[in-house]
């Protein structure tokens, strides 16, 4: 038996814990919150080590052999020629870049071009859309960046003492947008397009390399970013998809190439295990719900849960296409949020309820089907998000979904993944794993919900809504839906 150690530093904690090599059994495990302002949008990277210093005292890491990293996505840390901080890391949540992202799109000519060159079509929270940003509002940092590097990039460049080699994996490369899924190369001249000259970009490594040793002897695997790491540690493989029930909502799968989507629908992400993982985000998930629980005057969730389950499924013809905040599948930036389908016997408090909660599930099954439409198999459907424990939810989801829900317990699952990351490493490094084999933990405890007779009530459900989809914004999702 060996014992690893899997690291998440989020945007606001590390949490940390500490796993048996073979089985994944949790042992031990650390906490520590960011020294930061919340939803800070610029961060000095020591804060994310003094949290996992923090995270982990009191000898937590004993006996550990290898630790895996995961963290934040989508930041970006400009470092001059010594490997000095030019300013402060620019973290995901920092939406500043939108205007340099669609000037990226016009600079490359189209989504299109960038759906093929790399897998997605520039976000603000891209790296890429963070280089142009820099080179237009703080042109003399811009010169000085020699090199960039991503949160967790960072920290196990900083755990093995800032060699001259830094190094990162598919996963994070993926969501930079400039490395490409497909093809497993980097695109220079579209980190020149944005940021008017070359850099240094770190080193792609396979998912069970090591990215080094200390000089202790402690193994340090390659590192993923938390939305890849989450997903090696739910343990989901080839038919699973993850939907997760944020204010926002997202939905991926993993799949066994890479899909160019010219809509920009999908982004293309790699996984942390040798697969592909696309992604497709909607910008309106429980806000519904909380909106909806507002408009009505009840507490909390929970209770507009109870009002819904009052209802009949298709509440009593109510559809409510829950595009807040506009919508990003499909493509509705400036679209606003629609209740139709009002006759007198509907409206009832229970029916607006059920047809919130049916809305918001409703448009996550168009993201699925988007993925669905491009050859990706969804056998199951792992529910992740406080919203999932919500008997409603589990009660509505399979039946719109059209297949089995999979609710985990909640777990440090991205924690988790970077541990099991940390194991494979191991095994590899020793022997007693194959670099194609990763190491067998125990997958997620789960409540398992199926569908059964309800499937034919809940399609026709999924049928109402996407007539009134259609009527409301035609030609909404083009040929692909």
């Amino acid at each position: 038996m060996g014992i690893v150690a899997g690291l998440d530093s989020s945007s606001a904690f590390t949490r940390i814990v500490v796993c048996d090599t073979d089985t994944g059994a949790v042992l031990r495990q650390g906490y520590a919150p960011h020294p930061l302002e919340p939803k800070a949008t610029e961060v000095d990277p020591q804060a994310w080590l003094l949290s996992l210093g923090e995270a982990a005292t009191g000898g937590l890491l004993e006996g550990v052999q290898a630790i895996g990293v995961s963290a934040q996505q989508h930041g970006l840390i400009p470092l001059d020629r010594q490997g000095n901080l030019v300013r402060a890391a620019l973290t995901g949540n920092d939406k500043r870049a939108q205007v340099a992202a669609a000037d990226l799109v016009d600079g490359l000519g189209s989504r299109e071009a960038w759906a093929q060159a790399v897998g997605c079509v520039p976000q603000a929270a891209q790296a890429v859309s963070k280089l142009r940003w820099l080179a237009r509002h703080e042109p003399e940092a811009a010169k000085r960046t020699a090199g960039v590097l991503q949160a967790h990039d960072w920290l196990v460049w900083q755990l093995l003492g800032r060699p001259a080699r830094r190094t990162t994996d598919r996963g994070a490369a993926s969501g930079t947008g400039y490395w490409s899924a497909a093809t497993g190369f980097y695109r220079p001249d579209l980190v020149e397009l944005a940021l008017g000259h070359q850099v240094a970009l770190p080193e792609v490594l396979g998912p069970s390399d090591a990215a080094g040793t200390t000089p202790e002897g402690l193994l340090i695997s390659a590192g993923t970013g938390e939305t890849m790491a989450a997903a090696f540690g739910l343990g989901v493989g080839a038919g699973d998809a993850v939907v997760s029930l944020g204010a926002s909502g997202s939905v991926m799968a993993v799949h066994h190439e890479a899909l160019a989507d010219p809509s920009g629908m999908i982004t293309s992400f790699a996984d942390a295990t040798g697969m592909h993982l696309p992604v497709v985000h909607t910008s309106n998930a429980v806000r519904a719900l909380r909106g909806t629980a507002e408009m009505l005057g009840v507490e909390d969730l929970a209770e507009l849960g109870e009002l819904a389950l009052k209802s009949t499924p298709g509440a009593s013809g109510l559809v409510l296409l829950p595009y807040l905040e506009g919508e990003r599948t499909p493509r509705l930036p400036h679209a606003a949020g629609t209740l139709a389908g009002l006759r007198r016997e509907s409206m009832k408090p229970e029916h607006l309820a059920r047809a919130a909660f049916e809305g918001m599930l409703c448009s996550l099954g168009d993201a699925l089907d988007v993925l669905r439409g491009r050859g990706v198999e969804v056998r199951r459907v792992f529910l992740l998000g406080a919203a999932a424990e919500l008997p409603a939810v589990q009660a509505v989801a399979p039946a719109l979904f059209g297949t089995q829900v999979v609710v985990p317990q909640p777990a440090e699952y991205a924690a988790l993944g970077a541990a099991r990351q940390a194991a494979w490493a191991l095994g590899v490094s020793q022997g007693t794993l194959a670099t194609h084999t990763p190491p067998a933990w125990q997958g997620a405890s789960a409540q398992v919900f199926e569908p059964g007779e309800d499937l034919a009530v809940g399609q026709a459900v999924r049928q109402q809504y996407i007539a009134t989809r259609d009527e409301i914004h035609p030609g909404a999702f083009g040929q692909g839906a």
